[in-house]
């Protein structure tokens, strides 16, 4: 099969530059390499595995030519893949797609490669979960698998990249001493933390706990999981956090636990009290799970400290990852 013709839509964005970098990393084979973003970008040079490609402007009413590209992976923001995703999935492109868009759309696989990549087979729109999704899912998974989950209770400690360039500059500009409204964010974050993330509903979740929970269950494929879950901005750059509380269907005892997460892809078990943080978790792939303990206030449930890294796993290498299953399945892929 011949290398694959590729491009990335929303390729300067925090995500697309991280897709580049996970391509070039992991040495992914491709014939040709589009990059497309908004104007303010076009022209730029950037190289990836020997090949220097010009950033070309993205104008929705000229969309690119998708029957010359192979693969497509789409980090521009759901407006982006909402009006342009499917017309390249139906001109034969592989798409990946880093936005909500798509994500619940029942005949759309919501992927996480460790977990449920056989539900990729005969799709040519994917989509790539939430940032705080992917990691939970990562880690239980294999529970679900081994002994049943009965219910899901998670807080995330989301770095201010989840919310992108813009947000990140804010951030940078309010630790140099900048006082100037946030306009990025709901409010200030330098020195702060809040459980705002999205527009909050009429029964007080908002719209990230929202997403975490559905797209949770829809990757296990598993309604009858009951989880809850808080969303909390915290002032981190690079760097998601997870107090995770869960409750196996089955009995099981802390080893047994334990070993499972021990032998599961994708995570990096710590023993005993061990933990990581975010600074110790950034440039990895890894979901680290760590302060494995008996829930006190739950008996036969467990709780547990999860950190990613957010651009990577929790974005652009998840995507890159379904890239490299889906054309292990030959899906997608055109001779």
């Amino acid at each position: 099969m011949t290398a694959p013709r590729v491009a990335i839509v929303g390729a300067t964005g925090l995500v697309g530059e991280m897709v580049l970098r996970i391509l070039d990393e992991r040495h992914f084979p491709l014939s040709r390499l589009d990059l497309f973003a908004s104007s303010r970008s076009s022209g730029a040079q950037i190289e990836v595995l020997g090949q220097s490609s010009a950033v070309q402007p993205l104008d929705l009413q000229h969309p690119p030519d998708f029957t010359s590209i192979d693969l497509a992976f789409f980090a521009a923001g759901s407006d982006v893949s909402r009006a342009l995703a499917q017309k390249a999935a139906d001109a034969g492109t592989l798409v990946i797609d880093k936005s909500a868009a798509f994500r619940l759309e029942p005949d759309v696989p919501l992927i996480v490669p460790e977990v449920n990549a056989e539900t990729l087979r005969g799709h040519k729109l994917i989509a790539n979960p939430n940032c705080a999704v992917i990691p939970l899912a990562v880690m239980l998974a294999p529970v679900a698998r081994r002994f049943g989950l009965e219910w899901v209770s998670v807080a995330t400690y989301q770095s201010v990249s989840g919310a992108g360039r813009d947000a990140l500059r804010e951030f940078e500009r309010q630790l140099a001493g900048d006082r100037t409204p946030p306009v990025a964010l709901p409010r200030r974050i330098a020195g702060n933390v809040f459980p705002d993330n999205g527009p909050f509903d009429e029964s007080g979740y908002n719209e990230e706990e929202r997403k975490i929970a559905a797209e949770f269950k829809k990757i296990l494929s598993d309604d009858a999981i009951r989880i809850s879950a808080t969303s909390v901005r915290v002032p981190v750059a690079v760097g998601h956090g997870e107090v995770v509380a869960f409750a196996p269907r089955e009995p099981a005892s802390r080893d047994q636990i334990s070993q499972v997460l021990r032998e599961a892809a994708g995570i990096k078990f710590l023993e005993g009290n061990s933990y990581a943080t975010p600074l110790e978790v950034v440039g990895s792939d890894d979901v680290v799970v760590g302060r494995l303990r008996a829930d006190a206030a739950h008996p036969g449930a467990y709780l547990a400290w999860v950190m990613s890294d957010n651009l990577r796993k929790g974005a652009a290498t998840n995507a890159v990852q379904i890239a490299e299953a889906a054309l292990s399945i030959s899906v997608g892929a055109r001779a």
